[in-house]
């Protein structure tokens, strides 16, 4: 697998060995956690296409969770892990006859800036992008599910949305870090629901997932969003957390109207002058903010019966005890 060191590739190496399975895992870095598992480490980056082949061969299943995550930087960036990274893998599976990919997406290949509400996964790919992350996992998706049945591989892609946990590196510390430094405000009215998927949760379902992936199953050249199937209140939510820390409830607001327009007037000036720091306010970060996204997500329910196991609450009792740690 890929990203098998990242929040969410730690745990699906986790159940993975859990059960028995043996596991490659290719890495930027050393991990000695890795190695207390027992995975066997292939050191190296996505963009090298001989060393991703050669990591591939002999695998039966591949679980592709590396990528490059953000809301700001230059589309090269993005494009050589997202897209030319996925290639390479594709390209490597192909070569050495890897029966099974699975492919993490992201619901943000859907998001063109406006409210999505119960949407499932018809929802077509946007005319727009608001940020390169998104284009670039649309672009990689596609690819991946495009490739389905070529040389016997089967493929299909899941869209975890908003995931969350303990050991999370990311989500959590970046709203606590925006919190304490005062950089955070309710956008919006305060009413947006959105979907989340606690962390156990989403590397269950990739694991579902792979196990349907056979001939002949509905599970093959799909997309999946993957949640906890029931929608939160964004601010409510954010309080939540929050208070885990010691934190108080949000006070100040700010219309989405208005923190689009900055976010407009931020990346402007960035890109005008060069900035490389992520500005504290985008269009695409105003729009997660302060619109309603959550999904349907009866088909992976039905194809591969996947269901949350850990409820919100019970995954916000175990986030609790890893910060109080």
């Amino acid at each position: 697998m890929t990203g098998g060191n990242g929040f969410l590739g730690r745990y699906i190496v986790e159940r993975l060995v859990a059960r028995g399975d043996r596991v490659r895992a290719l890495c930027r870095r050393p991990d000695a956690d890795l190695d207390q598992l027992g995975v066997s480490v292939v050191q190296g980056d996505l963009g090298d296409r001989q060393l991703v082949a050669r990591a591939c061969e002999g695998v039966e299943i591949v679980h592709h969770v590396a990528g490059v995550a953000g809301i700001w930087g230059p589309w090269q960036h993005y494009y050589a892990t997202n897209v030319l990274g996925t290639q390479h893998v594709l390209q490597g599976c192909l070569r050495h006859g890897v029966r099974r990919l699975v492919y993490t997406s992201s619901p943000s290949v859907t998001f063109d800036g406006r409210s999505q509400e119960g949407v499932d996964e018809s929802a077509p790919y946007p005319d727009r992008w608001l940020c390169h992350y998104p284009h670039s996992k649309a672009l990689a998706e596609q690819e991946v599910l495009q490739t389905n049945g070529r040389n016997g591989l089967l493929t299909c892609s899941l869209r975890p949305h908003l995931i969350w946990g303990p050991r999370d590196r990311h989500l959590i510390p970046r709203l606590v870090a925006r919190a304490r430094g005062g950089q955070l405000r309710r956008v919006g009215d305060g009413k947006n629901l959105i979907d989340m998927v606690y962390v156990e949760n989403a590397a269950e379902a990739h694991l579902r997932a792979a196990d349907a992936l056979q001939a002949g199953s509905p599970v093959a050249g799909r997309a999946y969003f993957i949640s906890q199937g029931e929608p939160v209140n964004c601010w409510d939510w954010i309080d939540q957390i929050l208070a885990l820390v010691g934190l108080p409830p949000l006070q100040s607001s700010i219309s989405l109207a208005a923190a689009w327009r900055i976010g407009a007037v931020l990346e402007t000036v960035h890109r005008i002058f060069g900035i490389r720091a992520e500005p504290r306010m985008t269009r695409f970060l105003a729009a997660q903010l302060g619109t309603s996204h959550f999904f349907d997500i009866r088909r992976a329910r039905e194809d591969f019966g996947y269901q949350p196991q850990v409820s919100t609450a019970e995954g916000m009792r175990r986030l609790a005890a890893d910060l109080a740690s």
